[in-house]
């Protein structure tokens, strides 16, 4: 089978951030996980949610400012909650390494009635075996979770995302007013 590289028209990231949130609201689930994106400061992007693999030459930056409105590409962990239940969410990533030296990364998904400390654990075995299974072996593997007790007469979210910068870093963003 040949392998083709196509970047006419699709889009390659060469950059990604990881952010996270949590909401609460009196209202709905739904106000609990726009506030959540808030805090995470993604509110304002129009996100596509993707499955998990990194590029290999892709580089983690610092969270950065989109443009609202832009169709943003990421991976996201979300767990919502009623008053008094424990949730949470999570992420992790990693670059690999196969026999030939640095080769693509991929990103893990993890969320439930759980904390923190069992989420992040969860995460890194889930990265263990998703390398096996690849025959590749983790280079810096990371995990980033969000959590909380949802509190009285509350719903609850916690996010954790994995957003593509939808901009080269050099190039910039495009803010309108």
């Amino acid at each position: 089978m040949k392998h083709y590289r196509t970047t006419h028209g699709i889009f390659l990231p060469q950059a990604f951030f990881v952010t996270s949130g949590k909401g609460t609201s009196t209202e709905s689930m739904l106000n609990a996980f726009d506030d959540a994106l808030s805090e995470a400061k993604i509110d304002e992007c129009n996100l596509i949610y993707i499955s998990s693999i990194i590029p290999k030459d892709a580089k983690e930056v610092r969270p950065c400012r989109i443009t609202p409105g832009t169709l943003t590409f990421a991976v996201v962990a979300r767990m919502d909650g009623d008053e008094g239940e424990n949730i949470g969410a999570g992420v992790g990533y990693s670059n690999c390494m196969n026999k030939k030296g640095p080769t693509y990364g991929f990103v893990a998904e993890n969320h439930g009635y759980k904390d923190a400390k069992t989420i992040e654990e969860e995460l890194y075995k889930r990265m263990k075996r998703m390398a096996s299974d690849r025959d590749v072996k983790l280079v810096n593997p990371k995990a980033v979770v969000s959590s909380m007790r949802v509190p009285k007469d509350r719903y609850g979210c916690c996010i954790v995302a994995f957003v593509y910068v939808p901009f080269g870093v050099e190039t910039g963003q495009r803010i309108t007013s």
